[in-house]
């Protein structure tokens, strides 16, 4: 078709918008790259590392199959996971202590934000580590800090330099254990959901479990669906839950009373 011999009309209707950093770098944040460990910040005045993290069912789905009497709960192994973590950044890798002092309930639809705030170095090169956290909602535009929701403490620990006395462990002669019963398993998920321990198949990590003298011995895997990113962490909380199943009721032990870790050290 034959065009024109001047310059088109034409009125432009797009925005200018001004490009907005939205990242954890061009907000000020050094990424961690871990799965549930966003950023880290070092403050000004030298005395506090502050790590930052928001979780929820939908960012992080596989947290869904850790129920506890009907409630949606971070696992305990997740703040030994949070806390090696800040530890390792800051050149302090042990957790020496990890006192839990309150649950960490994830709803259904919102988020939680989770602070790690962690101290300076004393004379010894061990770090106090406070984590507290506070769920989505509330007003937080700029100005309106009194209408957010309140920030609760959860647990509080020590991160020490490692001790550079450990050795590698040689692991048993033996495998299965000699002298050792195995204990069946046939529905053992099942039982625990009848203890309202409800876990679902991220948590199912319990293979094959022994009794010995005074010893449980127990062989977990983490399944197939969360192995894609295991690397990312310095032990999946999935599967250092698992290692602790076998000491709940109904598993190793029938008389065991029903349990939740809450302290944590070395």
């Amino acid at each position: 078709m034959d065009l024109p011999t001047y310059a088109f009309q034409r009125d432009r209707y797009w925005l200018d918008v001004t490009e907005a950093a939205a990242d954890a770098a061009g907000l000020g944040l050094t990424p961690t790259d871990h799965p549930i460990l966003g950023a880290t910040l070092d403050l000004a005045d030298g005395e506090q590392t502050l790590f930052t993290s928001r979780l929820s069912l939908r960012t992080h789905p596989w947290l869904a199959d850790h129920t506890v009497a009907g409630t949606t709960l971070l696992p305990g192994t997740g703040f030994v996971e949070l806390a090696a973590l800040a530890g390792e950044r800051l050149g302090c890798p042990r957790v020496e202590e990890l006192t839990l002092s309150a649950p960490l309930v994830l709803p259904e639809r919102d988020g939680v934000r989770i602070q790690l705030a962690v101290g300076e170095a004393d004379g010894a090169g061990r770090r106090v580590v406070d984590v507290y956290a506070r769920p989505d909602g509330g007003d937080e535009t700029p100005g309106a800090v009194a209408k957010a929701r309140p920030w609760t403490a959860l647990a509080k620990g020590v991160l020490a330099p490692a001790t550079g006395t450990g050795t590698a462990a040689d692991g048993l002669p033996v495998w299965p254990p000699t002298g050792a019963s195995e204990v069946p398993l046939d529905g053992v998920y099942d039982r625990l959901a009848a203890q309202e321990y409800a876990y679902g198949p991220a948590f199912q990590g319990l293979r094959r479990v022994w009794r010995g003298d005074g010893e449980i011995y127990a062989e977990v895997a983490l399944p197939e669906e969360q192995r894609a990113d295991a690397g990312r962490y310095i032990l999946h909380p999935a599967l250092l839950d698992a290692a602790l199943h076998p000491l709940l009721p109904g598993v190793a032990d029938q008389d065991r009373a029903a349990l939740l870790p809450f302290t944590w050290s070395g």
